[in-house]
């Protein structure tokens, strides 16, 4: 089923500390345009630079996700993010005035609250999934975490948390869809054991920590003058142990709270992979550091597909979307100089046509004749002339326009192509058409074998009618 891409109707802000840098920064959602993703912009430094939200930008784990480039970083983007995955946005603009994104409670529930009072909106492109095609792997045995992506049509996960401790034991937390993100898991807040919270304390790297924003799991036996100190600390009349072996200052809104918030990270450092995910995720006593090697894994695995150029295999004799003579309707090109003879798909991000290669095409009579090879100039000739279908597919009058190729980059040949040969290409938008300009990757396909690949940078131009030869 094809489901839209969503951004926001309108930008919303929130305010609040950083939980490790104790700065108050506001926090800025803006729409962004389809195909965009998420991006992180600090306002607040020279140049207002830009950070993809991308598992390759990650640079720190140790308390929380860590993202940088351009000279700048973010701290802590795995509530954010999380936020913006179980709202099911895809496109959105995120201004930052300071290092950190607001700890607020210490969940993802106050962003997500936020993000539907803005309002959420479907846009017109497609949203492009990844599905996770076969089991993926994670694990590091010495921390006795396991970690797997298996394929599933939805987005599904499971967790388990041990951390050998008799408050905690052993939680498991799932969601057998995203869907499920509010009201299971959006409001789970981040926890930590009394001993990291002294460390932490001792070596000043909780500034924004007040203990409203996570539970504290009392690890050990601890005196009323610790606790005292502790009130004092955090400017509380008073601190005690409740039953469940958490400090008092907050109660838990589920048993299971801190699986649930183990997942919540997961999910937000999952995000980084840069495309939504359909798979059942699977984890055991997950963490930052494991969650971004996983991510990275699962990256990783996207790109190999890609440099495989494993996409979809087209039937060449399917009922064509557009034959050869509606093809003449588009393009100005007639024989010998018309290569595609057939359009199977065409959507605003894609488009994929068919050339058959036979003995009798006129560039064999001079091209090698006695050992015919189709000469990859008239390759990239023929993946040109069906992306420009794609562009000329976006004006209601695509006699009247001509299509220049202004630039064609990264040309790769990888096999012979032979008569005979059916080649399938497909050419996907690289970023949205922009005053009749496009950019596109294109893939020449014979059977499941990469023949030619190319990006291409094209521009529509209106002539008069009586211009076009045809």
């Amino acid at each position: 089923m094809n489901v839209k891409q969503r951004t926001i109707k309108s930008e919303i802000s929130v305010t609040g500390v950083g939980l490790h840098t104790g700065h108050v920064a506001t926090m800025t959602f803006k729409p962004a345009p389809e195909n965009h993703g998420y991006k992180f912009v600090r306002v607040d430094l020279p140049g207002a630079p830009v950070i993809d939200a991308d598992v390759d930008n990650v640079t720190d784990t140790s308390r929380g996700t860590t993202i940088s480039a351009n000279g700048a970083s973010v701290n802590t983007v795995e509530h954010v993010l999380a936020s913006l995955v179980g709202a099911e946005v895809d496109n959105v603009i995120i201004e930052l005035d300071g290092p950190e994104t607001p700890i607020m409670d210490g969940s993802s529930i106050m962003f997500m609250e936020a993000l539907e009072k803005a309002g959420i909106v479907d846009q017109e492109a497609y949203r492009e999934y990844y599905t996770i095609p076969h089991n993926i792997h994670y694990s590091e045995p010495d921390r006795k975490v396991e970690m797997v992506a298996m394929p599933l049509d939805d987005y599904r996960f499971t967790c388990m948390i041990d951390y050998n401790s008799p408050v905690l034991g052993s939680q498991h937390a799932a969601i057998t869809t995203i869907s499920e993100f509010k009201k299971e898991i959006a409001s789970c807040r981040t926890f930590c054991f009394l001993h990291e919270l002294e460390m932490l304390l001792k070596h000043n790297l909780i500034k924004g920590g007040d203990l409203n924003n996570a539970i504290v799991v009392v690890d050990k036996q601890v005196s009323k003058d610790e606790l005292k100190n502790l009130a004092k600390l955090f400017n509380r009349d008073d601190i005690d142990v409740a039953k469940e072996g958490i400090l008092n200052n907050i109660e838990l809104r589920h048993q299971n709270e801190p699986a649930r918030h183990k997942l919540l990270d997961m999910i937000g450092d999952l995000a980084l992979v840069g495309v939504p995910l359909k798979g059942h995720i699977m984890a055991a006593r997950p963490g930052h550091a494991a969650n971004i090697a996983f991510a990275k894994k699962i990256k990783a695995q996207i790109k190999k597909e890609k440099s495989k150029k494993h996409v979809q295999i087209y039937n060449p004799n399917a009922t064509p979307l557009y034959d050869v003579v509606q093809i003449m309707n588009m393009l100005p090109h007639r024989q010998p100089f018309l290569f595609i003879d057939k359009i199977l798909e065409l959507s605003k991000t894609y488009v994929v046509g068919v050339k058959n290669v036979t003995m009798n095409e006129e560039f064999f009579k001079g091209h090698f004749p006695g050992a015919p090879v189709m000469p990859g100039v008239i390759q990239i000739e023929a993946m040109a002339q069906t992306g420009g279908i794609l562009l000329l597919s976006t004006v209601p009058d695509p006699k009247n326009y001509l299509t220049y190729f202004l630039k064609i980059d990264k040309v790769r040949f990888r096999a012979q192509v032979l008569p005979g040969d059916t080649i399938i290409f497909r050419c996907d938008l690289m970023e949205p058409i922009r005053r009749g300009i496009c950019q596109m990757k294109g893939v020449g396909m014979v059977g499941e074998k990469i023949v030619v690949e190319a990006e291409m940078m094209a521009q529509i131009i209106r002539v008069k009618e009586s211009d076009v030869t045809v």
